[in-house]
Order: structure tokens, then C-alpha cells, then sequence
């Protein structure tokens, strides 16, 4: 039996009192990604402003089970209410230490709220698991719903069993995966919020079929954030802040939109409306400093 979702107030990337009050935690544990989006890659891009971590969804490095659980008891420790989340550096649903972190989180602490980021393929296998753990709330990245629209935006895709799909037929195996993720994770009592990155070009014009797809599926929220150019995508413009403003309006039509987003990386720490710290500051002092933790 579905139960009635809607946009949890709780969430600093959901509601936007939430994200100037509310800390959240990103842990990242999840080191592999089973698809290539062609504006992300595992290798360094020097070229990136910041160096070759400077991108949404890096890390420091990947973080054993014992330091991530260290790190979430320091953080609930001191921020009860706080969100506890994995969103990368890879899909977290392609790693099985995703999970295992997820319950040694939900056993130690009955009441912590707890999120997850993914790419959406291998969702509807661990739904009945995150809803088993009560995962509080979970982002899906959809980029594209048409597949000749999706083999622009990413490259190839690995299914568990080791099948590597491209182009097209990715896309398509991709969005069908998405769509059939984002419905059950709806009617387990799931609130999704769906990112999807504006690339000027690419499917600018298409994020509004996106934006009614997704709702029709069940999300609760949309947040577009736009391309920062690198890998593949490396030569095209970045959006400007009048065209992101513009889609995000025509999508609101068919879902609301979130517009606070920050980009973070995959190690992020803090309350995101007043500034990021790094998770790596709660395993040691040295480390606080030279993050700015406070």
C-alpha cells in the first residue's frame, strides 16, 4: 500500500528554511560508479577553477566503514536533528557499503535521518532495503528521459551482472530503471528529489519533459542545477544564472523546484546556506582547522 509523500521540511536540500538551519553530513564510502555521465569522470580534470577535485560529488578520499561511523557518531553527537547522507564519490548503490553503513547508523541511532544520492539504475533492487532501514529521504539524478537525448549525457552504463550498455540504449535502460525507482521509492513513503544538471545544448530544452516525467513518477521536488563544464563537456558554456532561472519557472509548472542547491561535494559537512566544512574534520583537530570547521 503507497503512502502520501511530500517534500520533507526537515532537509536543508529540500526546503529552504531548513537549508540555512539544519546541518547535514555526506560520508564517502561509496568508491565505484556504474555509469559515465560525460560531465563527471573518476579521473582528475586539472583544468576544473578549483584543481581537480573542485566539482559537486568529489572527496578527500574514500572513507573506511569504521571512520564513517566514527564520524556520524561525532556529527549526531553534536547536531541530533542533522542529516546523515552518502551521495558519492561513485553511485552509492553500486557499492554494498552503502547499506552496511546505512544500518550501523539506523542501530546505533533509532531516530537519525538519514538520505541517499544516486544515479537511480540499480534503485528498484534496494528499495525494499532502504525502506527496511527507513531511509529517510532520497535524490535520483535524471538528466533525461529520451534516449537520444540521454546518449549525449552519458556514455555507458555497467549492469550488476557486467553488461555494458551505450549511447541510446543506456539512456533508455537508465530512464526505465529511474522511472521504475523513483514510483516504488514513492509508494514506500520515500520522499525523491530529482537533480538533473542544465547543459546548454544538450537538454536545455528538454528538462521540461524531465520536470513532468518525474513528478508523473512520483518525486516531490526538482532541483536543476547547472553544468560545470569539464571532461567531455569541457568547451560548452555554463548556463547563465537568467537561463536557469527561466527552466527552473517552465518546470515549476509540473513539479516544484528547489533553488538553493550548492553543488556540494561528496565529503561535505555543515549547515549548506551558511557555509561547507569537511566531514574529515570530525577524525581530527588539524584537519578542523585547516577545513574552517568551526
Amino acid at each position: 500500500m503507497s503512502r502520501e509523500v511530500g517534500i520533507p521540511r526537515w532537509h536543508p536540500c529540500f526546503d529552504a528554511g531548513a537549508h540555512f538551519s539544519v546541518p547535514r553530513l555526506h560520508l564517502p564510502v561509496a568508491r565505484f560508479c556504474n555509469l559515465r555521465c560525460r560531465y563527471c569522470s573518476p579521473f582528475a580534470d586539472k583544468s576544473l577553477p578549483l584543481g581537480p577535485e573542485g566539482r559537486p560529488g568529489a572527496a578527500r578520499r574514500i572513507l573506511s566503514l569504521d571512520e564513517a561511523l566514527k564520524i556520524a557518531r561525532a556529527f549526531l553527537h553534536d547536531f541530533s536533528q542533522g542529516v546523515v547522507g552518502i551521495a558519492g564519490p561513485g553511485d552509492p548503490l553500486a557499492n554494498p557499503e552503502t547499506l552496511e553503513l546505512l544500518g550501523r547508523v539506523r542501530a546505533e541511532f533509532p531516530h537519525a535521518r538519514l538520505c541517499l544520492c544516486t544515479n537511480g539504475l540499480e534503485l528498484p533492487r534496494y528499495v525494499g532495503e532502504l525502506s527496511r532501514l527507513r531511509l529517510n529521504a532520497l535524490t535520483v539524478t535524471v538528466n533525461a528521459v529520451d534516449p537520444e537525448v540521454g546518449s549525449k549525457v552519458y556514455e555507458w552504463l555497467i549492469e550488476e551482472g557486467g553488461e555494458v550498455l551505450y549511447g541510446s540504449e543506456a539512456s533508455a535502460r537508465l530512464w526505465e530503471r529511474q522511472r521504475e525507482g523513483i514510483k516504488l521509492a514513492s509508494q514506500a513513503g520515500i520522499p525523491v528529489k530529482v537533480n538533473s544538471v542544465l547543459i546548454p545544448g544538450v537538454n536545455d530544452r528538454h528538462l521540461p519533459q524531465v520536470a513532468r516525467a518525474v513528478r508523473e513518477a512520483g518525486a516531490v521536488l526538482m532541483n536543476i542545477v547547472p553544468l560545470i563544464p569539464a571532461f567531455d563537456f569541457a568547451r560548452l558554456p555554463p548556463p547563465d544564472g537568467e537561463s536557469v532561472r527561466e527552466i527552473r519557472k517552465v518546470c515549476s509548472a509540473f513539479i516544484p523546484q528547489f533553488r538553493l542547491c550548492k553543488q556540494c561535494r561528496a565529503d561535505a559537512a555543515g549547515i549548506p546556506g551558511r557555509g561547507d566544512f569537511s566531514c574529515f574534520a570530525f577524525l581530527n583537530l588539524e584537519c578542523a582547522t585547516r577545513c574552517g570547521a568551526p
